[in-house]
């Protein structure tokens, strides 16, 4: 009996992992503001995004070919279902929105990410079904490509001062970001790397160098200034210290936060405006009650367009400052969808929370609040999961796809050929009658 030989994947797995930091940090690169010229900022954007889109789909297709099978079933529907009824509600609302362009191209950016997040995942799902073996996992790439993004605000902050720090409060605090990252939106996507990083401490890989990355990503947070990612970030250290079970990793990450919670404090409380408007939501109250009281009621049930808070492009009140954005995600499907956009976006939210804690595979459940938590904080005072286009917008999206789609072993008789063809070493294990088409 000829003896089966085993197909060495290293070079492989090697060539996906590093396609994939690639990909995905131009991809994240595409949200920063790489320029003050608005229109080099919109080329890059546009270029950058479009084409790493293109490029995570070839990659995708790479797999497959490799020796896997595209061949997928959905769990969770609800979740996904509901968030496609939200774009085709939003895409709806052109036809009232007072700005149709507007309307249209952050529509057309929501729905370019939502197809980028969808292969992006995929990879991952048929890497994790046909190469269990690579090792590559989603919170290792994602925290590693948030790394890389940070360490050139580090290195911008110190060689490029005027450039990479922002002014705040008639000039008297400076925040990391500078033009290009508000610095909300550059701490909320530390909190989720160093989420993300925290898995490798649990897998023991280089656990040292791991431990630098993230205290790299905290210093980020604090440089600027957020509340909010100050807080994310707070969280998602106690939510791990809860579910760890390595005494000596909860010991040590007990001691992280407690050295942290000082200087947490001193940032969210002791700056101007003090308590009071930390209380008051970074002091935002009397701008979102004079939405509601006074905005909403003019369009109340479908709002005012897709991403739009008023019919003109500043909702303006005598009882508080004009605003482009509510500063608040959920605030702002209320003004752009009306009430039937935000119980649409309620009930989505509902469904894939559920989706998350239905989750079987404890690590997977844990990577996914563990994300969730500085992308949903961040959502009450930015631009958030549901606003205008960002990140957030990103990782939310690959979040729905990862509770919603999983391989499934009824192949087709093709898809089955395929893969007897492409992996000779799987042939015991889908050379089988019920992979045969009747």
């Amino acid at each position: 009996m000829k003896k089966q030989t085993t197909t060495d994947y290293s070079r492989f797995y090697k060539t996906v992992y590093w396609l994939l930091i690639i990909i995905f940090f131009f991809k994240l690169s595409g949200f920063f503001t790489w320029s003050e010229n608005v229109a080099i900022t919109r080329v890059v954007k546009v270029v950058s995004r479009i084409s790493m889109t293109i490029f995570i789909y070839l990659l995708y297709k790479k797999i497959v070919a490799k020796g896997s099978v595209a061949s997928f079933k959905w769990s969770n529907p609800l979740s996904i279902l509901l968030y496609c009824g939200y774009l085709l509600l939003g895409m709806v609302s052109f036809l009232w929105s007072t700005d149709f362009g507007y309307s249209a191209l952050q529509w057309i950016m929501d729905f370019e990410s939502l197809v980028f997040a969808y292969y992006f995942i995929a990879c991952f799902v048929l890497l994790d079904k046909y190469f269990p073996q690579s090792d590559i996992r989603l919170s290792n790439v994602l925290g590693n490509v948030i790394v890389m993004m940070m360490t050139i605000f580090i290195v911008g902050m110190f060689t490029a001062p005027d450039q990479f720090y922002r002014l705040t409060h008639g000039g008297e605090e400076q925040r990391l970001g500078g033009y290009f990252m508000n610095p909300n939106e550059l701490g909320m996507i530390g909190g989720v790397g160093i989420s993300c990083l925290i898995f490798d401490l649990y897998r023991k890989q280089n656990p040292t160098w791991t431990i630098v990355k993230i205290a790299s990503l905290l210093f980020v947070v604090v440089m600027t200034g957020s509340r909010s990612s100050t807080i994310g970030c707070l969280l998602v250290a106690f939510f791990h210290i809860r579910q760890g079970k390595n005494m000596k990793l909860k010991l040590s990450m007990y001691a992280g936060a407690a050295l942290a919670v000082p200087l947490a404090i001193s940032k969210i409380m002791i700056k101007q405006g003090g308590l009071d408007e930390v209380l008051s939501m970074t002091g935002r109250l009397p701008f979102w009650k004079a939405l509601i009281t006074e905005g909403l009621p003019r369009e109340i049930l479908f709002g005012f367009g897709f991403m739009r808070i008023d019919y003109k492009d500043h909702f303006e009140s005598v009882h508080t400052y004009a605003g482009h954005m509510t500063h608040n995600t959920f605030m702002q499907v209320l003004m752009n969808l009306g009430f039937v956009g935000f119980t649409l976006v309620l009930l989505q939210v509902a469904m894939t929370f559920r989706g998350f804690f239905k989750t079987p595979e404890p690590n997977k459940k844990l990577m996914l609040i563990g994300i969730i938590i500085p992308v949903l904080i961040n959502s009450f005072t930015e631009f958030g999961i549901f606003g205008e286009t960002n990140y957030g917008i990103l990782f939310y999206q690959m979040l729905i796809f990862y509770i919603c789609i999983s391989t499934t072993d009824k192949l087709t008789f093709k898809e089955t050929n395929h893969l007897m063809r492409t992996r000779p070493e799987l042939n015991s294990q889908y050379r089988t009658d019920k992979n045969l088409p009747k």
